[in-house]
C-alpha cells in the first residue's frame, strides 16, 4: 500500500480538461450559450490491485472524502456557471479489476458531488473500464434533475497521458452547462424540469 496523502487514498495526479463546443458539426452557431464541459479525474493508487478481495468496504468507506473534493474542485473550475448534466467514470489499470474502480464511485461518493453542483435528483450515468497509460474513455452525460431530458443525453471524450499505471484507477466526473447544440428531438425538455421527479 502507498502512503496516504488524501483521506485513505494515495492521490498521485489530478486532471481537468475544459472544452467549448461553439457551433455543431455541420457549423450552425450555437442556439443560445456554447457548451462548455468540464472532466475531472483524480489517478490513485488502487489497494486491491493484483488480488481478488471480497470486501471492498475500504475504498468505499472513505469515498465521501473524496466525494467532497471533486464537489470542490469542480466548483472552483465552474466559476458559478450553472451544472445542468453530470456522468461518471472509472478506468483501472490492468492490475486491477472493474469492480475496483466501481468501488470509488457509489453513492457515498457520488451524493457530495450532487451537493456540491446544486443537488441532482436524477441518478449519475456512469461506465468504465480497464485500459493502460493512455487509455480514450468516453463519459456520458445526462440532465442532473431528470434522467428523460433527450436534449441532454451526450458523452465527452478523455485520455490520460501518463495513467492509469497498472496497480493505480482513475475516477473521472464529467459536467455539462447545458444540453446538445441544436437538439431537436422532442421530449421533456430541461425548462420543464423544476419540480418534478428526477426520473420521469
Amino acid at each position: 500500500m502507498k502512503t496516504p496523502n488524501f483521506s485513505a487514498y494515495h492521490i498521485r495526479k489530478w486532471y481537468l480538461q475544459i472544452e467549448d463546443t461553439l457551433a455543431n458539426e455541420t457549423g450552425a452557431l450555437a442556439d443560445g450559450e456554447p457548451v462548455r464541459k468540464f472532466v475531472l479525474a483524480a489517478c490513485l493508487h488502487n489497494p486491491f490491485a493484483g488480488q481478488f478481495v471480497e470486501d471492498l468496504s475500504a475504498v468505499i468507506d472513505a469515498s465521501p472524502d473524496l466525494g467532497h473534493e471533486f464537489a470542490r474542485r469542480i466548483k472552483e473550475a465552474v466559476q458559478g456557471q450553472e451544472i445542468q448534466s453530470y456522468g461518471k467514470a472509472c478506468l483501472v489499470g490492468s492490475a486491477g479489476e472493474y469492480e475496483h474502480g466501481n468501488a470509488f464511485l457509489t453513492n457515498p461518493a457520488a451524493n457530495p458531488v450532487r451537493e456540491g453542483v446544486g443537488g441532482g435528483k436524477s441518478w449519475v450515468p456512469s461506465t468504465g473500464k480497464r485500459g493502460g497509460v493512455g487509455t480514450t474513455i468516453d463519459i456520458p452525460l445526462a440532465h442532473k434533475d431528470a434522467l428523460y431530458v433527450r436534449s441532454h443525453y451526450d458523452s465527452v471524450s478523455a485520455q490520460f497521458n501518463d495513467g492509469p499505471n497498472a496497480d493505480e484507477v482513475i475516477i473521472i466526473w464529467a459536467f455539462a452547462t447545458r444540453g446538445r447544440l441544436h437538439a431537436r428531438l422532442g421530449g421533456l425538455a430541461a425548462s420543464d424540469v423544476k419540480g418534478q421527479d428526477g426520473l420521469v
